[in-house]
């Protein structure tokens, strides 16, 4: 498939003004949780994971290069070797360091890669979900982009022991992140053209999509912000996840789930820090810091009723050469040792998970589980190579969550 890659929305034909209205779409609900979402008092769970958007090929600036292997190599090998390093010392609550979960490009898919990256997951580092540009240059097929999923799923599971698996369902199951940011055709035909990408989805195994935020600016940023939700429409419909339900204890909900990570509006201004918009990603000119901690809190994403559990999905570019000081170097380091030391002065308990993890607690809060939601890691999906029901099956890919 001949689709790109990068380390932001592609972008959109349109001028100012359009763009603009794509921005006013968010606005309201904007303006309405800020006048009614309130931190509770007392201690508050943090929900923490970080959606790393992992291209070992990644050429910055140019989304359809592709860089050797023999470079994709020591990319990873560096990585493997050095992030580790970096956050054992810095461990949550539970006791787990920050880990990353690798949203892997399915097209982009390489053995070599896969296995030593794999390895390093194995090692108890981190996860590997799946990750997909295509609708680019030309749109993408229903037909094609099914395969592509079932291929790349079945690739990771069965030859790399990666993913998850519910103990009904013997699939292996994966969370996904669209690599265009247009999913299910939201970007009016731009990166992606399938429109029943949803369904597609849904009867591959996915169980959370966590694409969102992108940019206000950008025609795929949903008007629903700052939620845990279900989609609203029939599945076989574009954008079907522009709108649905938030979820809610005492209800089980559908997958897939959709978990967005922050969307805020910042007015610090300040030589250091001046008023920007946040999403939740790291990058070199606005790296994780204690300050944007605050917002991520104030966007307040939870499950209904269940208001002190958090959830706080980041994402990055953890290949991106260009990014290596937010994801890993002196600005991520002191953003790690303040998150962790100011912990307990802030009222926070912090627990570091995976984005399969992150359904998990998020599932258990839906069924109204208490105490520490970090027990809650495997509560439904398990890890593949850990679940005694998860074996080699044959094509399930017409199954779906009902």
């Amino acid at each position: 498939m001949n689709s790109p890659g990068g380390t932001k929305p592609t972008p959109v034909k349109g001028n100012l003004p359009q763009k603009l209205a794509y921005a006013r779409h968010f606005l309201p609900a904007y303006a309405r949780q800020r006048l009614i979402r309130r931190l509770p008092s007392g201690k508050i769970h943090l929900i923490i994971a970080v959606a790393d958007h992992f291209e070992p090929a990644i050429i910055p600036g140019d989304g359809f290069a592709r860089a050797p292997y023999a470079v994709q190599e020591c990319r990873l090998e560096r990585w493997c070797r050095e992030y580790p390093k970096v956050i054992e010392g810095w461990r949550d609550n539970d006791g787990r360091p920050l880990i990353h979960t690798y949203f892997y490009p399915a097209e982009q898919y390489n053995h070599g890669i896969i296995a030593r990256l794999a390895n390093h997951c194995h090692a108890g580092w981190g996860e590997i979900e799946i990750h997909l540009h295509h609708g680019t240059p030309l749109p993408d097929t229903a037909a094609n982009t099914l395969q592509t999923l079932i291929s790349f799923r079945d690739a990771l599971a069965f030859e790399h022991g990666a993913l998850g698996c519910a103990d009904s369902d013997p699939r292996p199951r994966f969370a996904f992140v669209h690599g265009n940011f247009a999913l299910a055709n939201s970007a009016g035909g731009f990166d992606c053209g399938v429109d029943e990408e949803m369904q597609i989805l849904a009867e591959a195994g996915c169980f959370a999509d966590l694409t969102f935020p992108s940019s206000p600016f950008h025609p795929s940023q949903p008007a629903k912000i700052n939620s845990l939700y279900e989609c609203g429409r029939p599945l076989r419909e574009p954008a079907a996840h522009r709108y649905g339900p938030d979820l809610a204890r005492g209800r089980t909900p559908q997958f897939p789930l959709m978990v967005q990570g922050p969307l805020m509006m910042s007015f610090h201004i300040g030589p250091s820090h001046p008023a920007w918009i946040e999403n939740g990603s790291f990058t070199p000119n606005n790296p994780p810091s204690v300050l944007r901690l605050q917002l991520w809190k104030q966007a307040m994403i939870s499950v209904q009723d269940r208001t002190d559990w958090l959830f706080i999905k980041l994402h990055c570019h953890g290949m991106d050469p260009n990014q290596e000081d937010c994801v890993m170097g002196a600005s991520f380091q002191r953003f790690l040792r303040s998150l962790v030391e100011g912990a307990e002065g802030r009222g926070e308990i912090l627990h570091f998970v995976s984005a399969r993890e992150m359904v998990n607690v998020i599932l258990a809060a839906c069924d109204g589980k208490e105490g520490n939601p970090g027990d809650y890691r495997d509560y439904f999906f398990k890890p593949w190579k850990r679940s005694t029901t998860c074996v080699a099956v044959g094509d399930t890919s017409s199954a779906t969550d009902g």
